[in-house]
């Protein structure tokens, strides 16, 4: 979807590496090979419950709020509810993979 120009959204629980705006990032597959870099546009702290239009703009859609809630909890190995804080990360592409 990134590398297709339909994702350039993502949202993170726990955001570890602490991504901010003007980051380049370099995106990977499960192997470790790289298939995109991006740079970082804006970051918004939220909970699930009160993301924005413009949050959700670019991210994968899910049919069911309950869908979107058990995707989360699997990604995380945890229980996410509408009151779980993320991170919203948007991004643009800088290069493809080779």
């Amino acid at each position: 979807m990134v590398l297709d120009g339909s994702k350039d959204t993502t949202w993170r629980i726990d955001d570890e590496k602490l991504i901010e705006q003007g980051d380049i990032l370099s995106l990977a597959r499960m192997d470790g090979s790289e298939f995109a870099r991006v740079t970082v546009l804006w970051t918004h702290m939220t909970t699930f419950k009160d993301l924005r239009l413009q949050d959700k703009e670019g991210h994968e859609k899910f049919s069911t709020e309950k869908e979107m809630y058990d995707t989360y909890s699997r990604y995380y190995s945890m229980s996410v509810h509408p009151g779980t804080p993320l991170k919203v990360i948007k991004f643009a592409m800088l290069r493809g993979a080779p």
